[in-house]
């Protein structure tokens, strides 16, 4: 397997742990020194700079939130004048304030490394088509799979999210070999080649590199069935970098976190306590290089856990499992813990089930109700109403068996649900809390 930075990514542990420490102790100087925010906060705790040494200090700083960033909008947090701020991101707001993320030179260079060993740890080198089907503007996802693209000398298509029949024609035409997009986005693409002249075989795709919302191990394999590609899982927070913060090498074993970059840490997300290796948690990170808006144990609500064991691909850099869902998105129906994941993975098991669903949670009289809208295979659907009947007996049985949770299931017609050209919108909550 190629390795696009072996000093780096093959590190013996005691020396990245060396390498943390020190890069740890910059970034307090520097936020401490240049962001007030981080300034009161560890006053606030007794702390100054010297007080870290090592990277076990970490546990001493204070927490970042999602909401810091949003009370100091837009550039409360920047560690360095505007002069050196190159780049700006920002998220799209829809749930308040816009997240704002400004890149020095240094890291859009940062940027470029971590997504070149994302690219090389999915196979891709400087002989393969890369076409970039995640939006680009101010979502980081397109430019971040644009920069690693072009490190590694990779033929780079920017054709960006949407305009699904010119996306078909450019792959088939310039016999793209790497897809990028979400996994969502991934499967409508399928759904669309079945539909067109184009035979499969034809084209050239041999990986995926998926992201920017969580998938299961099924829809993994129904989209590496339908694509005929291995899929890659990527992981990133646009806070943080944008994608390329973690990633999966040909083992499809965990995502690589780049920790000489990014320090990690799973925490219990109700006592904020940092839970033994293993163990099931928040993520949290810590931008060790980041120059622009350097982040000191930035709560990233995504719920996994982590593998120090050196991996059969010869990277010793911590493992993290894919995601299940994350701690503010986790729905809580009478009393019982849920993750659309959950459900995802139910459905992706049955045949007669298109991978299109939509869950509707609302409150009447009080109570909470949940509703499980899904489309049925078209041959299915054209079944006499006993055997739809069946099938919905069937799910509703294997839902209840794999939640817990009894729930309204409504089985639709082909094409019923909208399709996402990028992150999947799977959950409508209508409940007023």
């Amino acid at each position: 397997m190629e390795i696009w930075n072996r000093h780096f990514e093959c590190m013996e542990r005691d020396e990245l742990r060396r390498v943390q420490g020190e890069r740890l102790r910059e970034t307090v100087e520097r936020v401490y020194f240049n962001v007030p925010y981080y300034r009161n906060k560890m006053q606030e705790a007794g702390l100054a700079p010297e007080n870290i040494q090592t990277i076990e200090d970490i546990v001493k700083l204070p927490f970042t939130t999602k909401n810091d960033l949003r009370d100091t909008y837009p550039f409360g947090m920047f560690a360095v004048p505007m002069s050196e701020i190159v780049r700006l991101h920002a998220s799209s707001g829809t749930t308040g304030k816009p997240t704002v993320v400004g890149y020095t030179r240094n890291d859009i260079s940062t940027w470029s490394e971590v997504m070149a060993r994302t690219l090389t740890s999915a196979g891709a080198d400087r002989n393969d088509f890369i076409q970039i089907a995640y939006g680009y503007g101010l979502f980081t996802g397109g430019l971040g799979l644009h920069y690693g693209g072009e490190k590694i000398g990779a033929s780079v298509i920017p054709v960006s999210g949407g305009n699904t029949n010119r996306q078909l024609q450019l792959m088939h035409d310039f016999g793209t070999t790497v897809l990028a997009c979400t996994p969502s986005y991934a499967l409508h693409l399928a759904e669309a080649i079945e539909e067109s002249d184009i035979d499969i075989n034809e084209l050239k795709l041999k990986t995926g590199v998926f992201g920017a919302e969580p998938w299961t191990e099924n829809m993994r394999r129904e989209i590496e069935h339908k694509l005929k590609v291995k899929a890659i899982d990527i992981y990133g927070l646009s806070e943080v970098i944008g994608p390329g913060v973690a990633f999966e090498c040909m083992e499809q074993k965990g995502l690589h976190i780049s920790e000489d970059h990014f320090y990690p840490e799973i925490i219990d997300p109700e006592t904020l306590q940092v839970l033994p290796e293993g163990s099931f948690g928040e993520l949290v990170f810590t931008t060790i290089t980041k120059e622009g808006l350097p982040l000191i144990r930035y709560r990233t609500r995504d719920l996994t856990s982590l593998n120090h064991k050196k991996c059969n691909c010869g990277r010793t850099l911590v493992r993290m499992d894919k995601c299940l869902g994350r701690s503010d998105d986790m729905l809580i129906i009478r009393g019982v813990n849920l993750f659309p994941s959950q459900i995802e993975s139910v459905l992706l098991e049955m045949s007669e089930i298109k991978p299109h669903y939509r869950i509707i949670v609302d409150r009447v009289n009080n109570l909470d109700t949940i509703e499980l809208q899904v489309e049925v295979d078209e041959e299915f659907f054209q079944d006499k109403i006993s055997q739809l009947q069946s099938l919905r007996e069937k799910l509703l049985e294997n839902l209840e068996s794999a939640i817990g949770l009894g729930i309204k299931v409504t089985l639709v017609e082909p094409k019923t649900i909208e399709r996402s050209e990028g992150k999947a919108q799977r959950v409508i909550d209508k409940r007023k809390f």
